[in-house]
């Protein structure tokens, strides 16, 4: 390694982006795209169009974008509201990040760097808190879920923050509902993290929010020390933008605008942020068939006697095979990943189990079909008791 990169990058795996279409691979079909958590459906024409002409008649791109973010923090904190029922988040609650990565490493500098805190994140869950973590030489103090519900393992968290020093654990990440296994917190797991004292963060990712419909910004107010994520990834179709956005309080906002990159976001994005919250009820149109499809997938998979489905509150679905059915479970479950793949569906091979991205009403006819084939196979090959 080059004597001049820190010693731990050595060991260090890189976060693997999922591949897209790839005219390399010889499939019988285009790819099912799957394995990503992306909204099925693109912008509708008219809103593209509208953004065509803004690009062309609006926005300059020998100057620079605006690095406040004032008009479109207003917008999102209009929004919020909007979920929260109330009128209590102005511009002064938000940040925005290219990407929600962005903001959790800001969140990462702000309050762990130069070995002043450790992170907690319950496993399995969204790996880029860890992959962040450590790229800033920041510790990762990981606990286990329970097997079935996935709940976290409170009791294990619980001593990890009190017995971790040099450093103490700093930040606690979770995602609600959590990625793969969406499931959304318990009354248990809430009840814990109220419990934490204020100098511990607790970072709640509502990345799934506008398909849970269950949302914490309410309760923002009266605990400082949280942080609520979302983005515009997902149920906004704006993933190939990279739009994300903090909601927080005031002062822990004002940190988070010292530590942020200048112009991180693009005009472009920016004003396709703005056009997709003026437009929300029509792109969230499409939430009830995601969520009614959802539903069928989960009702015809479970019916699958090799197939164990985790019930679901976003937009994906997480499935594992039952322990008894193969005689070899991780090689079983490589090459069932495997076979989809070559069937034409992409889907994330994760913690044990697959994740599956809820598609178009076309796209889950065929995940149904290849899924039934792809066990079909498996049982040829003799995995089977």
């Amino acid at each position: 390694m080059l004597p001049f990169i820190r010693s731990d990058l050595a060991q260090f795996t890189a976060y693997k982006p999922h591949p897209s279409n790839d005219t390399a691979d010889s499939v019988a079909t285009q790819f099912d795209r799957l394995d990503t958590n992306e909204s099925p459906y693109d912008l509708p024409p008219e809103l593209k169009e509208k953004l065509a002409w803004t690009y062309q008649q609006v926005i300059e791109t020998n100057r620079y974008p605006d690095g406040g973010h004032e008009t479109l923090k207003d917008a999102i904190a209009q929004y919020v509201n909007q979920s929260a029922a109330s009128s209590l988040f102005t511009a002064a609650n938000i940040s925005v990040g290219n990407g929600s990565d962005e903001l959790i490493r800001s969140l990462l500098i702000a309050t762990c760097l130069g070995g002043e805190g450790s992170i907690l994140v319950a496993n399995p869950t969204f790996s880029m808190y860890g992959i962040l973590a450590q790229t800033l030489g920041i510790a990762v103090v990981a606990v286990g879920r329970n097997e079935t519900s996935f709940e976290i393992d409170i009791s294990a968290a619980q001593s990890a923050i009190e017995q971790t020093q040099n450093p103490p654990i700093r930040v606690v990440f979770v995602v609600h509902p959590n990625s793969p296994t969406a499931n959304s917190l318990t009354a248990a797991e809430l009840a814990w993290l109220r419990s934490l004292p204020q100098h511990i963060l607790v970072v709640i990712d509502e990345a799934y929010y506008e398909f849970s419909q269950t949302t914490l910004v309410g309760e923002l107010a009266q605990r400082p020390n949280w942080v609520i994520l979302r983005t515009f990834s997902k149920a906004f179709r704006l993933a190939s933008l990279r739009i994300g956005y903090c909601i927080a309080h005031p002062e822990a906002i004002a940190i988070l605008e010292k530590v942020r990159l200048p112009y991180n976001l693009p005009s472009f994005s920016i004003a396709a942020a703005l056009v997709g919250l003026q437009n929300r009820t029509l792109l969230l149109e499409s939430i009830p068939q995601t969520l009614s499809e959802r539903a069928k997938l989960i009702e015809i998979l479970s019916q699958q006697p090799e197939l164990q489905v985790t019930p679901s509150a976003a937009n994906f679905i997480y499935l594992r095979l039952k322990p008894n059915s193969f005689n070899s479970p991780e090689a079983a479950l490589k090459t069932f990943h495997q076979k989809l793949r070559t069937l034409g569906t992409l889907v994330r091979l994760i913690s044990g189990g697959l994740r599956i991205t809820v598609g178009t009403i076309d796209e889950n006819a065929r995940t149904v079909n290849r899924v039934k084939a792809a066990l079909a196979n498996l049982s040829s090959e003799q995995f089977t008791q």
